[in-house]
């Protein structure tokens, strides 16, 4: 059994929580995961995510519908569970949408994060994996970006959240040596568990591009448009370093481990592949292991995008003994059959029609 028991996983419904308590659950912890349903999918029971990764693994999730910016009810939970370590996954995350609504963002990724903190303080819980972003890095230096790279230059609201709130854990982890912080600087997770079972249902329009990829090549939508041909790359279209989403929540796992076996303060790892591939080669490597034609529209670059970023992991390699396993065709792989066998994604709540009678319902 885990040294650490019990884990609170904060936006345990959503794409990367619910792998990640998938993989959890398969290490051996339990798993108590809220969610407020901003960016993943409710229906009558619940979370059908959560559902499923259940069935996956045969074993049960204690949730609850609850929301980061509601104190007394997080609170509550607290109160009922003995909380070992906090996984915190719960934050808007989508970058055009955090240019247009700043405030949103800055409300509910640094107020959520606040009230966490001061819950897990009162509850004497000081361990914590925070969901951070390749995105605090800026338009890079160099490449591949160590973790020593210069943050703070940020090019949208989004990634500026993320880096308050490691500035947060930075000055919180000098004041009080009580807590034990481990902040991932995820790259670009894709793809789905390999059942098909669970994998990315968007809520929003603003979406990441396999979704909308996959959307494409099932004729749901016309063309998948990229952003911008002419940045300073090979093919012109920018370059990520795309990760597989069960890579990651393994990541997750290897930060845990290390967290219950040393007190280490606050250390930051960047999780990715550390080989960077373009729009263009993401899009050719899809079509070749679907077998399904993605017609392109070339439109301007978005506000806030950048033109290349991919990791350099020999730091997780050597202090998570963390490593991705998966490629790009499996990352394709994985997600269309996500994609195929559940076309409109996760079954939705259905929204009950009142009668109002005499202005009583």
């Amino acid at each position: 059994m885990p040294r650490f028991k019990n884990i609170l996983v904060t936006g345990g419904a959503g794409y990367i929580g619910s792998h990640c308590v998938v993989t959890l659950l398969e290490a051996g912890h339990e798993v108590i995961a809220i969610d407020n349903f901003t960016n993943s999918v409710e229906d009558e029971d619940g979370s059908p995510a959560l559902q499923r990764a259940e069935k996956i693994t045969g074993k049960k999730i204690t949730f609850y519908k609850a929301d980061l910016l509601d104190k007394p009810q997080i609170n509550a939970i607290f109160d009922k569970h003995p909380v070992d370590c906090v996984i915190h996954f719960a934050a808007l995350k989508a970058v055009g949408e955090s240019m247009q609504q700043p405030l949103l963002y800055y409300q509910n990724n640094l107020l959520g994060m606040l009230n966490l903190l001061e819950i897990m303080r009162s509850h004497n819980c000081y361990q914590m994996v925070f969901s951070s972003s390749c995105t605090v890095y800026g338009e890079p230096e160099h490449l591949p970006i160590t973790e020593t790279h210069p943050t703070g230059s940020i090019t949208n609201v989004y990634g500026r959240t993320k880096y308050f709130i490691e500035e947060m854990l930075k000055d919180l982890s000098a004041a009080d040596d009580k807590w034990n912080i481990i902040s991932l600087r995820y790259f670009n997770p894709v793809g789905a568990h390999p059942s098909g079972l669970i994998g990315e249902d968007p809520t929003k329009e603003f979406t990441n591009l396999m979704p909308f990829l996959a959307q494409v090549a099932l004729g749901k939508k016309p063309v998948l448009t990229v952003f911008g041909t002419d940045y300073n790359t090979p093919d012109g279209t920018g370059i990520r370093d795309y990760i597989h989403v069960m890579d990651l929540a393994s990541g997750h796992v290897a930060a845990l481990n290390l967290l219950s076996q040393t007190h280490i303060r606050l250390k930051v790892y960047n999780l990715g592949t550390g080989k960077g591939v373009s729009v263009k080669e993401l899009v050719n490597v899809f079509e070749r292991v679907t077998k399904a034609k993605v017609p392109l529209k070339y439109v301007d670059r978005r506000l806030g995008d950048i033109s290349a970023m991919w990791a350099d992991t020999s730091l997780a390699k050597e202090e998570l003994g963390w490593s991705t396993q998966l490629t790009i065709e499996e990352m394709c792989t994985d997600f269309w059959r996500w994609q195929t066998m559940n076309p409109d994604g996760y079954p939705k709540k259905t929204k009950k029609t009142e009668i109002v009678v005499n202005g009583k319902s």
